[in-house]
Order: C-alpha cells, then structure tokens, then sequence
C-alpha cells in the first residue's frame, strides 16, 4: 500500500529564476537548497518545486510537450532504495503504468516514475539528502542568512 500523502508537487517551467521571482513576490520563501537549476518552498509540509521544463521532462523519459507530460509532476518520497521498488510495483498492480523504471539519479537519490490512469505522472523516491519527518513529510535546509 502506497502512504496517503504528498511530498511534493513539481512545476515544470520555462524560466526557473522568472518562475522563483513570481513566487517570492507572493510571499512565498524559498530553501538555502543551493541551486539555480532548481527552487524549492515549504508548503507547511508540502514542498513546491520549481523546475525547468526539458529537463524534467527528461528526468521521468517522456517528452516535453505532447501526450503524457503537462509539465507537473506529484512525488512521494520514501525511507529506502526497496521501498521505491515495492511502491512501484504496487502502483503497477493498481493500474499504474511504470513510465520510468526505478533507477539511480543524477542527484544522488534513487527513484522511478508511474503514471495515473489519466497520465498524470507520480514520482516515488529515495533521497538520502533529506529527510522524512514523524508525518512523512520532507525537511528541507532552512532559508539562506536565516539561524
């Protein structure tokens, strides 16, 4: 059974400091996550990704305009490399489709993706970076220049 919860929501934009100022401008503070290629804001649990389009697209193997891919992307993040292989599996035998199998990431973590019944893509993976609090949800670093 896969965990009823949301670690992230990812949005795949054309511009990632654009996107970032946008969301600055609505109040939205974003991690010391020391990037330019990626901004992350804690959602009160829920972490907001900011990310650019191609290579998002490239990070779950689906084209970046067209069928399967609406530039966004759900995750749920999990304690190990086997919970990533069984989540999957199980989303599979619910009718998931495996558009990405489980693989290690050029960020240092493990994950693969699967899409809902209507295309809507779920990533499930490992990250040894962060870590998952009592809830399940991700802890980020806090906010650059803050104690």
């Amino acid at each position: 059974m896969l965990p009823a919860r949301v670690n992230m929501i990812t949005l795949g934009v054309d511009d990632v400091a654009k996107s970032r100022a946008f969301y600055e401008r609505l109040g939205f503070v974003a991690s010391g996550f020391p990037s330019e290629e990626v901004t992350f804001f804690d959602m009160n649990g829920t972490i907001l990704g900011l990310y650019g389009r191609e290579p998002l697209a490239e990070d779950a193997g689906v084209g970046a305009a067209g069928d399967g891919f609406r530039a966004v992307s759900l995750a749920i993040n999990l304690e190990t490399k086997a919970a990533v292989d069984e989540a999957l599996a199980f989303a599979e035998s619910c009718g998931g489709r495996i558009i990405q199998p489980a693989r290690e990431v050029f960020w240092g973590g493990y994950s693969g993706y699967f899409a809902d019944p209507d295309g809507h893509l779920w990533e499930i993976a490992y990250n040894p970076i962060t870590t998952l609090n009592e809830n399940g949800g991700l802890t980020l670093p806090p906010p650059v220049g803050s104690s």
